[in-house]
């Protein structure tokens, strides 16, 4: 299934999707109002290859709890991810077995790239 992993609260997840000009083969999930379920959460992880890849160290909750300071493994990560949105990287964007994550030009621009070859 395709779909786009986004926050209702963030610009930039706006205007990704924007630019984007998302297919109507890609399905939206708000993960505020609809979190990443444990089984979902797993098969991100077999296509970025870690749920390192998946977090945000830019999340406010991440500089709050001083986790910079901690040597988190693969477990902390999963367990985070699960534990509040703010520490999924956004957008992502599953489409054809492929995943972007995150927010920068080079991510977006395959992205892009993907979408409109229907890869």
């Amino acid at each position: 299934m395709n779909l786009f992993y986004y926050l209702d609260s963030c610009d930039t997840c706006k205007r990704i999707m924007k630019f984007l000009n998302l297919p109507d083969s890609v399905n939206l999930r708000e993960i505020k109002s609809d979190p990443v379920s444990e089984k979902e959460l797993e098969k991100l992880k077999e296509l970025a290859g870690s749920y390192e890849a998946l977090f945000s160290k830019r999340a406010r909750l991440y500089k709050e709890r001083n986790l910079k300071e901690v040597n988190l493994q693969e477990a902390d990560y999963k367990d985070l991810l699960l534990e509040h949105y703010t520490f999924l990287k956004r957008p992502v964007l599953v489409y054809k077995d492929e995943i972007y994550i995150g927010n920068s030009k080079k991510t977006t621009e395959a992205a892009s790239l993907a979408l409109r070859q229907g890869l």
